[in-house]
């Protein structure tokens, strides 16, 4: 039997605000636990929450943003649960009229368009975070820190409509991208700022009832999203065509093992016994408020690729990787508005694509650093592109020079001049050196002048190690042309 996979995806994004969302502790992330908590938080009896207004402005930008109509009512609800982080017992969260609803959010997955649409984003509060200390059996306990507890969350809730993992990588790059550029999340996934629930069901190809879901948490990356999706949906096939039957649960995704293992069985919407929240009044929003808010949109991602493209006369792959992360597409347009000073924008700028998504990243990446965090500054990228472009270093001496600006952050000035690396340009040194070359390499001239073009290549080679790298070598190969005929 052939299957086909329905994938929904539910993100739970830390909003960028600096007080939590009913009151005024710090959102401050590592800080010392139970540091940042007061009685409104921690639950305390006679206390009373108070909206944070810059929480709802950012949630209204990203349902502006992800194509969602807004609502100018919406009310809070109280959703009932135990959990031993949760003081109150209930969580501060939106149920029945959220901020936003009824959005989309295209992607390109596999070579193809999709839209995917989303059914709603709210507003509420996260809880805290238990710590676990394990030993021996007798001194296993768990502590508890409240200091996450308030701090604004934005729930964005995509319709079932993807269809692979595929496609749920892609969708949760692009909205991780959406939200960086709005400025509303840090959409750190290592400091759990940026988080996934995934629900995953199977069901045999054409048929239009959903099957019967599980859920996918604990997954810290949008890689371990995908590996987490995949394995889950050949366990289904598997226990499917075995002649077993799925269970409604809730799964852990163990990273190590690559697999996911049965956390609970999954509890429906009506089991949180929701109801309004009787301490907050319904929340109203003007058509003025709404249009102020939309007027703040900045240049999002897809846009701001289309620009490259246009504008820079890069690729579809190089602009979707420079705009994929609004930090590089910063450093990216800074060395650029540099370089073009003194080269032509063109030329500067398919060469820094280069050397930003290549060398830079590739560095950056080995060192387990972001871009935010590089020792090469956009000014001193774009003063390395500028000597390759008017002949003063060759692209091999540019990597030498790279790395030493990688190790130190010197200028690609400094590094030229103190190590003596100007490129040799001068016809008549380049001339001497391509004589020494063909007096010492007999058989490459023989089999060049017998039609054998390409053993020009070793001669190359030979004179440029005679300039220790330093030839340019269009002018080598020029000059050996016209002595090799």
């Amino acid at each position: 039997m052939n299957f086909e996979t329905v994938i929904g995806l539910e993100v739970h994004a830390q909003l960028k605000t600096v007080s939590k969302v009913f009151c005024g502790c710090s959102t401050e992330f590592g800080a010392a636990p139970n540091k940042n908590i007061c009685p409104v938080c921690t639950g305390q009896p006679g206390v009373l929450p108070v909206l944070n207004k810059k929480a709802v402005e950012y949630l209204v930008k990203t349902g502006l943003a992800l194509n969602c109509s807004i609502n100018p009512r919406s009310i809070f609800a109280r959703k009932q649960y135990f959990y031993p982080d949760l003081p109150k017992n209930y969580q501060i969260s939106q149920y029945e009229l959220p901020l936003a609803e009824k959005g989309y959010l295209d992607i390109v997955a596999g070579g193809r368009n999709k839209r995917v649409g989303i059914t709603r984003i709210h507003l509420e509060e996260d809880a805290g975070k238990l710590l676990h200390a394990i030993g021996s059996r007798e001194l296993d306990y768990s502590l508890v820190d409240l200091n996450r507890t308030g701090v604004p969350l934005m729930e964005i809730v995509s319709e079932p409509e993807m269809s692979s993992p595929e496609e749920a990588y892609e969708y949760l790059s692009s909205l991780k991208s959406i939200l960086e550029y709005l400025e509303v999340s840090d959409c750190d996934m290592e400091e759990g700022k940026f988080r996934c629930d995934a629900n995953v069901s199977i069901r045999p190809a054409g048929q239009k009832e959903l099957g019967t879901k599980a859920e996918l948490k604990n997954m810290n990356s949008l890689s371990g999203v995908r590996d987490a999706l995949a394995f889950e949906i050949t366990r289904q096939i598997e226990v499917v065509s075995g002649g077993g039957k799925i269970a409604q649960e809730t799964r852990l995704w163990d990273a190590d093992k690559k697999e996911s293992r049965s956390m609970r069985s999954k509890e429906e919407a009506h089991d949180y016994r929701y109801f309004p929240e009787p301490d907050l009044v319904p929340l109203e929003l003007s058509g003025d408020y709404i249009s102020a808010i939309r007027q703040t949109l900045p240049e999002l991602p897809e846009k701001r690729k289309e620009r490259f493209v246009r504008d820079f006369a890069l690729s579809d792959y190089d602009a979707g990787v420079l705009t994929g992360d609004k930090a590089l597409a910063d450093y990216f347009e800074a060395a650029l508005n540099k370089a073009s000073q003194n080269i032509p924008k063109d030329t500067a700028s398919k060469q820094l694509a280069n050397w930003a998504i290549n060398d830079l990243q590739g560095r950056l990446n080995s060192s387990g650093k972001t871009i935010n965090d590089t020792p090469v500054s956009p000014e001193n990228l774009a003063g390395l592109v500028t000597l390759i472009a008017n002949g003063t270093i060759s692209g091999k001496i540019a990597k030498t020079v790279f790395e030493e600006m990688f190790a130190a952050g010197n200028s690609p000035e400094d590094i030229v001049k103190e190590k003596g690396l100007i490129q040799i340009s001068d016809e008549s040194a380049i001339a001497k050196l391509c004589e020494e070359a063909m007096s010492e390499n007999p058989k490459a001239v023989e089999q060049y002048r017998a039609g054998k073009t390409q053993a020009i290549g070793s001669l190359v080679g030979a004179v440029m190690k005679k300039s220790r790298g330093q030839a340019n070598p269009q002018l080598v190969n020029k000059v050996l042309k016209e002595k090799l005929s």
